[in-house]
Protein backbone atom coordinates (compact mmCIF):
# COMPACT_ATOMS: atom_id res chain seq x y z
CA UNK A 1 0.00 0.00 0.00
CA UNK A 2 2.92 2.55 0.60
CA UNK A 3 3.95 1.98 -3.27
CA UNK A 4 0.34 2.89 -4.05
CA UNK A 5 -0.49 5.85 -2.07
CA UNK A 6 3.11 7.30 -3.14
CA UNK A 7 2.22 6.70 -6.87
CA UNK A 8 -1.19 8.84 -6.11
CA UNK A 9 0.73 11.08 -4.39
CA UNK A 10 3.18 11.50 -7.85
CA UNK A 11 -0.22 11.31 -9.71
CA UNK A 12 -0.95 14.22 -8.02
CA UNK A 13 1.83 16.37 -8.82
CA UNK A 14 2.09 15.63 -12.57
CA UNK A 15 -1.58 16.72 -13.06
CA UNK A 16 -1.15 19.79 -10.69
CA UNK A 17 1.50 20.96 -13.47
CA UNK A 18 -0.56 19.87 -16.46
CA UNK A 19 -2.84 21.72 -15.08
CA UNK A 20 -0.39 25.02 -15.02
CA UNK A 21 0.52 23.82 -18.59
CA UNK A 22 -3.21 24.23 -19.33
CA UNK A 23 -3.53 27.63 -17.66
CA UNK A 24 -0.33 29.14 -19.15
CA UNK A 25 -1.01 27.64 -22.20
CA UNK A 26 1.81 25.63 -22.98
CA UNK A 27 1.12 23.13 -25.40
CA UNK A 28 4.34 21.10 -25.36
CA UNK A 29 4.20 20.55 -21.50
CA UNK A 30 0.88 19.64 -21.76
CA UNK A 31 2.07 16.84 -24.33
CA UNK A 32 3.89 15.66 -21.78
CA UNK A 33 2.26 16.03 -18.46
CA UNK A 34 -1.13 14.95 -19.33
CA UNK A 35 -0.40 11.50 -20.97
CA UNK A 36 2.53 11.34 -17.69
CA UNK A 37 -0.45 11.55 -15.09
CA UNK A 38 -2.45 8.67 -16.56
CA UNK A 39 0.85 6.23 -16.79
CA UNK A 40 1.42 7.27 -13.51
CA UNK A 41 -1.95 6.13 -12.28
CA UNK A 42 -2.33 3.35 -14.13
CA UNK A 43 1.38 2.19 -12.22
CA UNK A 44 -0.66 2.91 -8.81
CA UNK A 45 -3.69 0.25 -10.00
CA UNK A 46 -1.16 -2.11 -10.50
CA UNK A 47 0.79 -1.29 -7.03
CA UNK A 48 -2.43 -1.77 -5.10
CA UNK A 49 -1.91 -4.55 -2.70
CA UNK A 50 -4.65 -7.35 -2.10
CA UNK A 51 -7.87 -4.99 -3.93
CA UNK A 52 -10.87 -6.14 -3.31
CA UNK A 53 -11.62 -7.80 -6.57
CA UNK A 54 -8.57 -8.52 -8.94
CA UNK A 55 -10.88 -8.78 -11.67
CA UNK A 56 -12.03 -5.01 -11.04
CA UNK A 57 -8.14 -3.89 -10.69
CA UNK A 58 -7.53 -5.42 -14.27
CA UNK A 59 -10.40 -3.83 -15.69
CA UNK A 60 -9.88 -0.49 -14.31
CA UNK A 61 -6.30 -0.58 -15.35
CA UNK A 62 -7.31 -1.30 -19.16
CA UNK A 63 -9.87 1.66 -18.45
CA UNK A 64 -7.01 4.15 -17.38
CA UNK A 65 -5.14 2.83 -20.72
CA UNK A 66 -8.00 3.83 -23.27
CA UNK A 67 -7.98 6.86 -21.44
CA UNK A 68 -4.46 7.31 -22.16
CA UNK A 69 -5.06 6.30 -25.81
CA UNK A 70 -7.78 8.97 -26.05
CA UNK A 71 -5.97 11.43 -24.16
CA UNK A 72 -3.63 11.27 -26.85
CA UNK A 73 -5.94 11.42 -29.75
CA UNK A 74 -8.20 14.42 -28.27
CA UNK A 75 -4.31 16.65 -27.89
CA UNK A 76 -4.58 16.45 -32.01
CA UNK A 77 -7.60 18.00 -33.09
CA UNK A 78 -8.15 15.90 -36.14
CA UNK A 79 -8.42 12.82 -34.04
CA UNK A 80 -11.65 13.39 -31.90
CA UNK A 81 -14.18 10.42 -32.94
CA UNK A 82 -11.54 7.56 -32.00
CA UNK A 83 -10.56 9.94 -28.59
CA UNK A 84 -14.52 9.58 -28.19
CA UNK A 85 -13.88 5.61 -29.23
CA UNK A 86 -10.97 5.26 -26.58
CA UNK A 87 -13.17 6.66 -24.24
CA UNK A 88 -16.80 4.87 -24.75
CA UNK A 89 -14.65 1.46 -24.20
CA UNK A 90 -12.76 2.39 -21.33
CA UNK A 91 -15.57 3.45 -20.01
CA UNK A 92 -17.22 -0.07 -20.58
CA UNK A 93 -14.03 -1.47 -19.01
CA UNK A 94 -14.50 1.35 -15.78
CA UNK A 95 -18.46 -0.42 -15.82
CA UNK A 96 -17.19 -3.78 -15.84
CA UNK A 97 -15.18 -2.80 -13.23
CA UNK A 98 -17.56 -1.31 -10.53
CA UNK A 99 -20.00 -4.37 -11.40
CA UNK A 100 -16.95 -6.70 -10.01
CA UNK A 101 -16.88 -4.57 -6.81
CA UNK A 102 -20.69 -5.19 -6.50
CA UNK A 103 -23.40 -2.99 -6.65
CA UNK A 104 -26.59 -2.24 -4.27
CA UNK A 105 -29.84 -2.52 -5.97
CA UNK A 106 -31.50 0.36 -4.52
CA UNK A 107 -28.37 2.14 -4.89
CA UNK A 108 -28.09 1.18 -8.99
CA UNK A 109 -31.59 2.61 -9.12
CA UNK A 110 -30.53 5.94 -7.38
CA UNK A 111 -27.50 6.18 -10.28
CA UNK A 112 -30.04 5.14 -12.95
CA UNK A 113 -32.61 8.22 -12.14
CA UNK A 114 -29.64 10.49 -11.39
CA UNK A 115 -27.94 10.10 -15.04
CA UNK A 116 -31.48 9.93 -16.89
CA UNK A 117 -31.83 13.65 -15.24
CA UNK A 118 -28.33 14.58 -16.10
CA UNK A 119 -29.17 13.28 -19.17
CA UNK A 120 -32.58 15.52 -19.62
CA UNK A 121 -31.32 18.22 -18.70
CA UNK A 122 -27.41 18.63 -20.18
CA UNK A 123 -26.74 15.27 -22.34
CA UNK A 124 -29.69 16.29 -25.07
CA UNK A 125 -28.54 20.05 -25.58
CA UNK A 126 -24.87 18.31 -26.47
CA UNK A 127 -26.24 15.82 -28.70
CA UNK A 128 -28.47 18.13 -30.27
CA UNK A 129 -25.25 20.90 -30.41
CA UNK A 130 -23.41 17.81 -32.07
CA UNK A 131 -26.18 16.67 -35.31
CA UNK A 132 -26.01 20.80 -35.76
CA UNK A 133 -22.02 21.06 -36.06
CA UNK A 134 -22.14 17.97 -37.98
CA UNK A 135 -24.63 14.66 -37.94
CA UNK A 136 -22.30 12.24 -38.12
CA UNK A 137 -21.16 13.13 -34.75
CA UNK A 138 -24.48 12.59 -33.68
CA UNK A 139 -24.58 8.38 -32.88
CA UNK A 140 -21.15 8.34 -31.28
CA UNK A 141 -21.88 11.48 -29.06
CA UNK A 142 -25.30 9.34 -28.17
CA UNK A 143 -23.36 6.23 -27.86
CA UNK A 144 -20.89 8.02 -25.69
CA UNK A 145 -23.07 9.44 -23.20
CA UNK A 146 -25.10 6.63 -22.60
CA UNK A 147 -21.05 4.91 -21.57
CA UNK A 148 -20.45 7.44 -19.21
CA UNK A 149 -23.83 7.13 -17.94
CA UNK A 150 -24.07 3.66 -17.01
CA UNK A 151 -20.63 4.21 -15.61
CA UNK A 152 -22.12 6.66 -13.30
CA UNK A 153 -24.89 4.62 -12.46
CA UNK A 154 -22.70 1.73 -11.50
CA UNK A 155 -20.46 3.67 -9.18
CA UNK A 156 -23.44 5.02 -7.15
CA UNK A 157 -24.12 1.59 -7.53
CA UNK A 158 -20.92 0.64 -5.58
CA UNK A 159 -22.40 3.02 -2.46
CA UNK A 160 -18.36 3.98 -2.16
CA UNK A 161 -18.18 7.56 -1.59
CA UNK A 162 -15.11 8.16 -3.64
CA UNK A 163 -15.71 6.53 -6.34
CA UNK A 164 -19.35 8.11 -6.43
CA UNK A 165 -17.20 11.10 -6.59
CA UNK A 166 -14.45 10.19 -8.84
CA UNK A 167 -17.34 8.72 -11.45
CA UNK A 168 -19.47 12.24 -10.89
CA UNK A 169 -16.24 14.53 -11.65
CA UNK A 170 -15.48 12.63 -14.73
CA UNK A 171 -19.35 12.84 -16.07
CA UNK A 172 -18.83 16.76 -15.31
CA UNK A 173 -15.84 16.92 -17.13
CA UNK A 174 -17.28 15.01 -20.24
CA UNK A 175 -19.83 17.24 -19.81
CA UNK A 176 -17.70 20.51 -20.03
CA UNK A 177 -16.38 19.11 -22.94
CA UNK A 178 -19.53 18.25 -24.97
CA UNK A 179 -20.95 21.87 -23.79
CA UNK A 180 -17.63 23.97 -25.09
CA UNK A 181 -17.55 22.04 -28.32
CA UNK A 182 -20.72 21.78 -29.70
CA UNK A 183 -23.59 24.28 -27.71
CA UNK A 184 -20.75 26.96 -26.44
CA UNK A 185 -17.15 27.89 -25.04
CA UNK A 186 -17.17 29.52 -21.71
CA UNK A 187 -14.71 31.19 -19.50
CA UNK A 188 -11.63 28.61 -18.50
CA UNK A 189 -13.22 25.61 -19.99
CA UNK A 190 -9.71 23.68 -20.85
CA UNK A 191 -9.32 24.14 -16.65
CA UNK A 192 -12.50 22.97 -15.85
CA UNK A 193 -12.32 19.97 -18.35
CA UNK A 194 -9.03 18.68 -17.13
CA UNK A 195 -9.08 19.45 -13.53
CA UNK A 196 -12.14 17.34 -13.29
CA UNK A 197 -10.99 14.62 -15.16
CA UNK A 198 -7.55 13.86 -13.15
CA UNK A 199 -10.15 14.21 -10.15
CA UNK A 200 -12.18 11.69 -11.51
CA UNK A 201 -9.96 9.37 -12.49
CA UNK A 202 -8.11 9.55 -9.02
CA UNK A 203 -11.12 8.65 -7.54
CA UNK A 204 -12.35 6.12 -9.49
CA UNK A 205 -8.98 4.34 -8.65
CA UNK A 206 -9.16 5.41 -4.84
CA UNK A 207 -12.63 3.32 -5.14
CA UNK A 208 -10.66 0.68 -5.76
CA UNK A 209 -8.58 0.94 -2.57
CA UNK A 210 -11.68 1.88 -0.25
CA UNK A 211 -13.39 -1.28 -0.95
CA UNK A 212 -10.96 -3.57 -0.32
Amino acid sequence: MTVFWALIAVTLVVAVADWWAVYAARRPVEYVFKPLTMVVLIGAVLALGDPASEAARWWLAAGLVCSLAGDVFLMLDDLFVPGLASFLVGHLCYIAALVNLGLDRNALLVGVAVVLVASLLVGRIVVLGARRTDRRLTVPVAAYITAISVMVACAIGTTIPVAIAGALLFYLSDACIGWSRFVGDFPQSRMAIITTYHLGQIGLVLGLAAAA
